[in-house]
């Protein structure tokens, strides 16, 4: 499979990169820094070196044309609304329009445990135009026709994976995650044509990664 990761240089991403190359797939990270290219490269992707925040549809499109799955793991960092918006919203819904203009049929998003309408951040608090951004995000793509796949993992940690989560579906609240664990989720959900469709929300819990997945397939 032909991969295409968005936010390329993210500590998702990079764990996600080698993992996916392991298991015999391409993968293009796209970075908007040319300094972050060796840094890719080493991980086994080849680079393409594009500004999302500001490239049009058309010019996604011709990005992502030829591969076979987007993967969205960008993000402006918070603390700007305005790039929050910029990036987390309305260049992560150019990239799905762009998705369904190159024919990118597989899309997986990267959110967060509890995006969605009911959110429930205040507006009063600094997450609050986060929270909006990938719930509109997140709507957009499920409103689509591209067979896309929602993770949602919880607070992100850096500790060692264990190849074991837990899901809201089972009961879990929210938890944490290591961001390495989150690049195995990933990684497995490309390869199942039965979480197309699926909202998976998660934490690191007691489940292997495919028998919690498992449970989400239609």
């Amino acid at each position: 499979m032909r991969v295409i990761v968005i936010g390329g240089h993210g500590k998702v991403a990079r764990q996600l990169t080698p993992v996916l190359t392991e298991r015999g797939h391409a993968v293009t990270a796209v970075v908007r820094n040319p300094d972050h290219v060796p840094d890719v490269e080493a991980d086994g992707a080849t680079a393409a070196v594009a500004d999302i925040e500001s490239m049009d549809t058309t010019a996604i499109a011709d990005l992502v044309r030829g591969h076979d799955a987007v993967v969205w793991s960008a993000g402006a960092g918070g603390g700007d609304p305005r790039r929050t918006r910029a990036v987390d919203r309305d260049a992560a819904i150019r990239s799905m329009d762009a998705a369904e203009e190159a024919g990118v049929d597989r899309y997986i998003m990267v959110s967060y445990f509890g995006a969605g309408p009911d959110h429930g951040v205040p507006q009063d608090n600094p997450f609050h135009h986060y929270a909006e951004a990938k719930t509109a995000a997140d709507g957009r793509l499920q409103d689509s026709d591209l067979a896309w796949t929602i993770l949602r993992p919880s607070r992100l940690t850096d500790e060692e994976p264990t190849g074991r989560i837990e899901t809201s579906r089972g009961g879990a609240g929210r938890g944490a995650v290591s961001r390495a664990d989150v690049a195995l989720v990933v990684a497995e959900s490309l390869e199942r044509p039965g979480l197309r469709g699926q909202v998976v929300e998660f934490n690191n819990g007691p489940l292997a990664i495919d028998e919690a997945l498992t449970s989400h397939e239609c």
